[in-house]
């Protein structure tokens, strides 16, 4: 009989002296019966000797089934035969020649074709434990090369079932033959450190260098509920680590667990600030609590018994039949829900922890008492490992909200986190050498900075304006107010605050002075809002018309807060689409090549740029990648303007912008300033950029009194003739793009404080129209006002 795999260091004979031998030990010392049971079978020894030496053809096995059959009736009990699933084989099972009636039902289930192979059993590793066959019973090595082995087979309804093997090797011997190599304490060590060398086992056992004499038992036992429970605690880990698919996983282990083949599993997560069920923790999992929905309120979402025994008592709620409850209750809103969705049996779980429900793990199945209050309890082994993993989720899912809250405010920026967590690891290296140590500054040299903006132009004139109009209309509030208080009560000191409020109205027609809104806001809170409390005693009339005036004032500075909103929200409206673009395009320009980006918004949203060796850490930096970005900026800022004209339209206040680039020659260093939380140039030279960063968008043409940054144009700075000429191309090619304009400009800028020698291109954006018949139409600034405005 040949071994399943070709390879194997033992040639195996099937014998059963070790039987006979133990027979033989009965006649001295069992009992009657037991002695006369071992007389027949030492009688079928001396009539088929064969069964005693041993046999190596698969067709004696058939040639001497009866004698086998009642040699192993002791170990094979009839009485039993249906509880126990167990086998004689060889090895690892390669022949089964005697099965228990449980075993052989098993089987038949599975299907014709289903041929059983232990799990993880490869044949590399079937040679090895041929070997340790030979290290243990042969020269008694206690080596543990143990683990455990599994059999993976379907029951009837598809689910596969997990079987795991436990070997009786007490009916076995090995005997060696001339092709053994003896083994020594030298190689067993060699042995030891090789495992994954076969061609080391090989060479010390020789393939059927060893006779493997006499037969095993396999006892098999059902494992699949321990095993779903493993299961269900790695995909758990998984999920974590991996971001998984946990809904699929996990329904196919539930099912296993329950043994329902049309399991489903959902999950709501609950929002305790709320007092809502949310599709947050686990996007790719279902909410049959939900149904169609994201978020619910869980008092409506639930019927009052299932929230008093989820939310109160923390326990397991249970449908057993919906249908029938459903008649019984017809207005219950949970039961109504899972009829619609065709649930017929659901197992609803709170997901406590420390006294706090976080979520509800939802079974359903469209089969009536599917999941009852019997099988229920089988969740109880996995809730406490379910808890545990909801808990770190929420957590991540805090942490994922903080690190967007970081985002907006400040975070190290990820071309550039390498060398933190470098400078990081250094540290605390040091730290546990016991050695002083302190977090040096994170410094990269040899950058080239690219810095643009686009600004909302006039933006401290609109704003005053915005304050001198919320001023009047709260002015004239309190002025109609006075009118008819001085109506009612005809006293003098109505005539004198209705003639100082006209002077306050008259200096606000002029411009909008630095304290005007102070001494305005002053005379309100010392004079007006005691008059008003004290007047809304007296009359009704007086309260009423006084409580509208109210409506209209914000609580917390006292002012109206209308025009000066409408600006805001525009601003704050510019702001948003336009860093919206620019973070979105920076995504695809950091595929292109690393670099360093940061954005902030003022009135108009300003953005740095550093590309060098230095921040992408691998030597594969050249200039092409800085020419790259640079037209990539330009092609941007045109994204942007197109944008903005598109909402323009839309804003409550009418506004422009004007864009600016500033390119700079020269590479600078870039330090991270620990006390700020933030990049900066570095050195005295790199100041110089700064400067020109700051002041030169206020700049003037030379001679003139003309701004240098115009609403409609994209003005680039510079000050060395090459990058002139290098901008003067990309001009051109978005010319050929109908992006930009023809009327290119080559100016000279007003000299600024320290810094002389400044030039400007400036060049008209194209605005493109989507016409009906998709056909693009390209406006200048100019032609789009005129249509924006008629």
């Amino acid at each position: 009989m040949k071994a399943k795999q070709e390879a194997f260091p033992l040639h195996i004979k099937i014998s059963f002296k070790k039987l006979f031998d133990h027979y033989r030990n009965v006649l001295d010392t069992g009992s009657k019966f037991g002695k006369d049971r071992a007389r027949a079978v030492l009688k079928l020894e001396e009539e088929f000797p064969v069964l005693s030496e041993g046999f190596d053809d698969e067709s004696d096995l058939q040639a001497y089934a009866e004698q086998i059959d009642f040699l192993l009736a002791d170990i094979f009990n009839e009485a039993l035969t249906l509880n126990e699933i167990k086998v004689a084989t060889t090895p690892f099972q390669t022949m089964v020649f005697k099965a228990t009636q449980r075993y052989k039902n098993i089987l038949k289930q599975a299907g014709k074709e289903f041929t059983p192979e232990l799990v993880n059993f490869d044949e590399k590793y079937f040679y090895i434990m041929g070997c340790s066959i030979i290290l243990n019973a042969y020269y008694g090595y206690k080596i543990d090369f143990k683990r455990p082995f599994y059999y993976n087979i379907p029951d009837a309804g598809g689910t596969v079932r997990n079987y795991r093997v436990m070997y009786n090797g007490d009916f076995m011997d090995v005997e060696k033959t001339d092709k053994a190599v003896e083994i020594t304490q030298e190689d067993v060590d060699e042995l030891m450190e090789n495992f994954e060398n076969i061609e080391i086992w090989k060479e010390k056992f020789p393939e059927e260098g060893w006779i493997f004499k006499g037969f095993v038992i396999a006892n098999l036992f059902d494992v699949t509920t321990d095993v779903s429970i493993s299961d269900f605690k790695s995909h758990l880990l998984r999920h974590e680590s991996e971001t998984g698919d946990l809904g699929r996983d996990m329904e196919s282990i539930f099912r296993t667990i329950f043994n329902l083949k049309d399991l489903k599993m959902g999950f709501s997560d609950f929002n305790e600030e709320d007092g809502t069920f949310e599709r947050l923790l686990y996007k790719n999992v279902n909410s049959y609590i939900l149904d169609d929905k994201n978020s619910e309120v869980c008092t409506d979402a639930l019927c009052d018994a299932s929230f008093y025994t989820l939310f109160k008592k923390h326990e397991l709620y249970c449908v057993t039949n919906t249908e029938k409850y459903h008649k019984l209750y017809p207005k219950n809103v949970l039961y109504k829900k899972l009829l619609e969705q065709n649930i017929k049996s659901a197992l609803f779980a709170a997901i406590v922890d420390e006294g706090k429900v976080l979520g509800v793990l939802e079974l359903v199945s469209p089969t009536e008492n599917g999941l009852n209050t019997i099988n229920a309890n089988k969740l109880k082994d996995v809730m406490p490992f379910l808890i545990d993993s909801v808990v770190r989720s929420k957590e991540q899912a805090e942490n994922e909200l903080e690190l967007v809250i970081q985002e907006e405010c400040t975070s190290i920026h990820s071309s550039v986190h390498w060398k933190f967590k470098k400078e990081a690891k250094r540290y605390l290296s040091s730290l546990a050498k016991g050695e002083p140590s302190y977090f040096r500054e994170i410094v990269f040299n040899d950058v080239y900075p690219l810095y643009g903006q686009i600004d909302v132009k006039g933006s401290s004139t609109a704003r005053n304006e915005a304050t001198k109009k919320d001023l009047v209309l709260q002015l004239k509030h309190v002025q109609k107010i006075i009118h008819k208080i001085h109506a009612i009560e005809n006293l003098p000191i109505y005539e004198h605050i209705a003639f100082r409020i006209n002077q306050y109205l008259e200096d606000l027609k002029e411009e909008l002075q630095v304290d005007s809104e102070r001494q305005v806001l002053t005379f309100l809170r010392k004079e007006i809002i005691p008059l008003f409390t004290h007047l809304s005693k007296k009359s009704e009339t007086l309260k009423l018309l006084i409580q509208k005036y109210q409506d209209l004032v914000d609580t917390a500075t006292g002012l109206i807060y209308k025009h000066r909103k409408d600006y805001d929200d525009s601003v704050m409206l510019i702001n948003k689409r336009m860093a919206s673009i620019l973070d979105k395009k920076q995504i695809e320009a950091q595929q292109m090549y690393p670099h360093y980006f940061e954005r902030f918004k003022t009135d108009g949203v300003e953005h740095n740029l550093y590309i060098g060796e230095a921040i992408t850490k691998t030597k594969s930096f050249n200039k092409v990648y800085l020419y790259n970005l640079r037209l990539w900026q330009l092609q941007v800022m045109c994204e942007m303007e197109n944008n903005y004209y598109k909402l323009k339209e839309r804003l409550p206040v009418a506004m422009s912008v004007a864009s600016m680039i500033l390119s700079f020659n020269s590479p600078l260093s870039l330090r991270f300033r620990m006390d700020e939380k933030r990049f900066d140039v570095d050195g005295t030279y790199n100041a110089r950029y700064e400067v020109v960063k700051k002041r030169v968008d206020k700049a003037f043409i030379k001679g003139t009194e003309e701004r240098i940054t115009q609403a409609g144009k994209i003005t680039i700075v510079y000050s060395q003739k090459e990058d002139e000429e290098e901008y003067l191309k990309y001009i051109s090619f978005l010319q050929h793009q109908k992006q930009l304009d023809t009327d290119v400009e080559i100016l000279e800028l007003e000299d600024l404080q320290g810094v002389t020698g400044l030039k400007a291109l400036r060049v008209s954006v194209l605005y493109v129209n989507e016409t009906s018949d998709h056909q693009k139409e390209y406006y200048t600034y100019d032609d789009l006002m005129s249509q924006i405005n008629s």
